[in-house]
């Protein structure tokens, strides 16, 4: 154990459980329906509504290998190429094989696909798939019907739910075995103010920590609180360098900040073109699938052609759909357009690259456990080994469903026993919480020197930056807690705060994993190490947190992954 924990009051109310699910994404609600359904007490806690997660804004689909003609292996090579050298090839298989099964669990659960006129599942295609293999629901709407079908499922089982609940850190027991969580229940909860949930599994499913960066398509809440715990409890974290930057995200202006909107990739399955400010497709002869290539490549591509034509966008020219086909097939994306002044079917749609979704998290094995005994991840939060240096498009709903049923599957075999958690204030001293108005400077500091683009010096300039935070957020504390009262004013424990110590230990962690990754592969692209590295490079990067809260990185001696537990 780190001995580091958030500054915050002791937990004053408690209750008990099997198992307690942090998320209500596709991957929590999985969890969570499983373990109930298996016989064991299962409690959800979320940030804030069930249905308001990263899940329900996904809009292109679910990838699966359920058309005709289609084969698991063939989703195993497009993800593996993806990946860029460094998936688990095990768990890819895993995730190809059960996929298929996962998916039709879920359409047994209440989620509804688009279909043909003959009735199967209509599929399309999205970037580095060879086939039509995306299953898709509203049209660009399949996130929200699938948090639809699971929270619907949650509440008809009746499953003990804290909404408006930020997660604060892993409770453990007197063998430093997981015992539960502390949390921080926000004004609509059940409870007021801090308290527990004990139990002996924990399984975080809090999605990613697109807030980080400026700008994300990642909603308000993916704080990366989850990898932040993780890493305070002790756990490993991997691959946290690779953060995919979608290619294509509607461009409200250089200086927008926060939630930005996706222009799905299927709208370029479909048929869409990037273009320049000429109309020219630069994307044709960079990659055999042109605007279909990876998402790295794209993004690549996307931002070398704005720096040679010295613009802040490119365009996505759908205007060939005609208003039927945008009205039907993507109606959601239609209407954000709209509301911003564009009109997808009289003109191109000015696009840039945001950060979108980390390939990386907390290190697991195929059954979802992590360093930690008792505690799990699964879908953003966790690094399965799937998707390698880059998410193949659409994998991450179906790596929640097929992870989330393996860990639900582990737990209901293993049942481990309850056990009372060591007192919190015996966990070490806690971090000094920086102040809230810290999470601009950390989300420009990460833009500037960890965005799509990296280099040495702008590594190290973001590193210098959130040190320098860091180092006076410890100074302030100490100046606060000194005696004689210098007048100093500590900042006081609440949402704001401990999101910025969160957002700031995932963001320095993060940079000491790029600035160790000396290569570019997958959407870590260094300018200063352009080239692919398969001699030094074809390995993970572990990180963990030192007691003196340094992080500490560790190069894997394959591309493999080490086993979890020692015993492995």
């Amino acid at each position: 154990m780190t001995g580091i924990r958030l500054t915050a009051p002791a937990p004053g109310w408690a209750i008990d459980a099997d198992v307690v699910v942090v998320g209500s994404g596709v991957a929590g609600l999985t969890a969570a329906l499983r373990c109930a359904a298996a016989g064991l007490d299962t409690v959800v806690v979320t940030k804030a509504r069930l249905d308001d997660g990263s899940t329900r804004w996904a809009q292109g689909g679910i990838a699966a290998a359920l058309g005709e003609g289609d084969t698991p292996e063939q989703h195993l090579d497009d993800t593996l190429v993806a990946g860029a050298g460094l998936c688990d090839e095990e768990a890819v298989r895993t995730l190809v094989t059960e996929g298929p099964d996962a998916v039709r669990r879920l359409i047994d659960t209440g989620a509804h696909f688009d279909t043909t006129d003959g009735g199967d599942i209509a599929l399309t295609r999205e970037g580095g798939h060879h086939r039509r293999r995306i299953a898709h629901a509203g049209g660009d709407a399949t996130g929200a019907e699938i948090s639809r079908a699971l929270v619907a499922a949650v509440r008809e089982a009746a499953l003990h739910t804290i909404e408006n609940a930020l997660v604060l850190d892993l409770l453990t027991d007197a063998e430093g075995r997981t015992a539960g969580v502390s949390l921080h229940v926000m004004g609509e909860g059940q409870h007021d103010g801090v308290g527990a949930v004990r139990a002996p599994s924990v399984v975080l499913a809090t999605g990613g920590m697109g807030q980080v960066f400026s700008a994300t398509t990642n909603p308000s809440v993916s704080t990366g609180d989850g990898v932040a715990l993780a890493l305070r409890a002790g756990a490993e974290v991997s691959d946290l360098e690779f953060v995919q930057f979608h290619p294509t995200v509607l461009f409200l202006g250089a200086d927008s900040e926060g939630q930005q909107p996706l222009v799905s990739e299927a709208v370029r399955g479909e048929g869409a073109h990037l273009v320049d400010a000429d109309g020219v497709r630069f994307m044709t002869g960079q990659h055999e699938l042109a605007e279909l290539a990876p998402r790295d490549i794209v993004a690549k591509g996307i931002t070398r052609r704005m720096h040679e034509k010295g613009a802040e966008h490119m365009y996505l020219d759908a205007r060939h759909f005609g208003a039927a086909m945008w009205e039907q097939r993507f109606p959601t994306i239609l209407a954000a357009c709209r509301s911003h002044g564009i009109d997808p079917v009289t003109e191109p749609v000015p696009v840039a690259p945001a950060a979108h979704y980390a390939s990386g998290g907390v290190r697991t094995d195929l059954r979802g456990r992590t360093t930690v005994p008792g505690l799990y991840a699964c879908g953003e939060v966790a690094c399965t080994g799937v998707h390698g240096a880059n998410r193949l498009a659409s994998n991450s709903l179906l790596e929640g469903l097929v992870f989330a049923e393996r860990i639900a599957a582990d737990i209901a075999e293993t049942r481990p026993p309850r056990t009372e958690p060591a007192a919190v204030t015996d966990a070490g001293e806690p971090v000094a919480l920086p102040a809230p108005e810290a999470r601009t400077a950390i989300q420009r500091a990460m833009t500037r020197g960890a965005g799509v683009l990296r280099s040495a010096d702008s590594l190290a300039a973001a590193a210098a930056e959130l040190e320098a935070l860091h180092r006076e957020a410890a100074a302030e504390a100490e100046e606060a807690g000194g005696a004689g009262g210098s007048g100093a004013k500590a900042v006081v424990p609440g949402v704001d705060a401990w999101e910025v110590a969160n957002l700031l230990l995932v963001s320095r962690v993060l940079v000491a994993a790029a600035r160790d990754r000396e290569e570019t592969r997958g959407c870590h692209w260094r300018e200063d190490r352009p080239d692919r590295d398969d001699v030094h490079g074809r390995r993970h990067l572990v990180v963990r947190i030192a007691p003196d809260r340094t992080p500490v990185v560790h190069r894997t001696e394959t591309a493999a992954f080490p086993p979890v537990r020692p015993s492995d």
